[in-house]
Parts: C-alpha cells; structure tokens; sequence
C-alpha cells in the first residue's frame, strides 16, 4: 500500500514538474535552453525507487509528453525510460551519499538523454544532424539542471531516503552478494 501511494504522489510531481516545464521555465530560458526536470525525476526515481518503477514512469511520462510536446511519439519515452535505468544501474554500482556524485549522474543522465533524444529525433524525422547547436543545448541544460540538482538536494536526498525504505527494505542486503 505505501509504494502505491508514492507511485500516486510520484504522478502528482510529474504534473507539478510539468506544469513548470510549460508555464515558469520557458520565461526562464538561457540562449534558448531551459532545465530539464524530468530527466532529474526520472533518474531520482531510478536511484531511490527500483528499476521497474523507473523504467515505467518513463515510459508513462514519455508518452505523455510526447502526446503534449512532440512532433513523433516515443522519443521522449524511450530516452526517459534508459535514463530510469540508468538511475537503477547507478544505484547498485555507485554511492548517493555525495553530493558531488549525484551531481556527476545528472551531468551524465543529461548527456545520455539529450544526445540520444537528438540522434533518435534526426534518424526518425530525418532532420540535418547540427553538432554546434546540439553542443549549445546539452551544455546549458547540464548547468541548468546541476544548479537546480544542488538547489534542491538535501529536499533530493531527505525524500530519496524515505522512498528507498519502501521500495527496499526487504532486500537491502541482497544488494550487496
């Protein structure tokens, strides 16, 4: 019952996050970029929740957004979907105990998602690859999201914590043979 009211209140920030994404951010822009946070969300979920909760709040979120957003559907799901496990494969490979490292797996879920997004967007629609732009739009959103990663992380790692016990508490050793 209790990993069934976080999944409710895990779909209640993805509206909270999207009604930012839509309303507050593109006022918010930097040389045309604005955060991305549901790559933070997603990759949170990956690190506290499991990987089947990640993988499918990315795959529903996805979907969503790109049913609001996008011009194909699927692009968006399929990245947030890699990057929930990634955050599951971070999570049994690497400590949440730093800060500096949840920064550096933000860094990285960033690049991963916004590399694969364009490389899928081009291959699918057949758009002209433009490295330039592609580099201006990942550099930005990585300090976009950094600075809102370290803004918002002892919130990040207090809630993190609490949702790892419900997800985890039974098989917290086996996390470690």
């Amino acid at each position: 019952m209790k990993k069934f009211g976080i999944s409710i209140l895990f779909f209640i920030t993805f509206i909270i996050i999207y009604l930012l994404q839509a309303n507050i951010f593109p006022s918010l822009k930097i040389a045309g970029v604005m955060p991305n946070l549901f790559v933070i969300f997603i990759l949170w979920i990956g690190l506290f929740a499991n990987t089947i909760e990640a993988v499918g709040f990315g795959l529903i979120m996805g979907v969503l957004i790109d049913l609001i957003y996008g011009k194909v559907i699927g692009i968006t799901a399929v990245m947030l979907c890699v990057i929930g496990y990634l955050g599951a494969y971070f999570d049994k490979n690497f400590s949440k105990e730093s800060k500096f490292k949840i920064v550096l797996m933000v860094i990285g879920a960033t690049l991963i998602y916004e590399i694969g997004y364009y490389a899928l967007g081009g291959l699918i629609i057949g758009y002209d690859f433009e490295w330039l732009k592609l580099m201006k739009i990942v550099i930005f959103e990585i300090i976009y999201n950094v600075l809102i990663t370290i803004i918002l992380y002892p919130m990040i790692q207090n809630l993190g914590y609490k949702v790892d016990r419900a997800f985890k508490r039974n098989n917290i050793l086996t996390r470690y043979f």
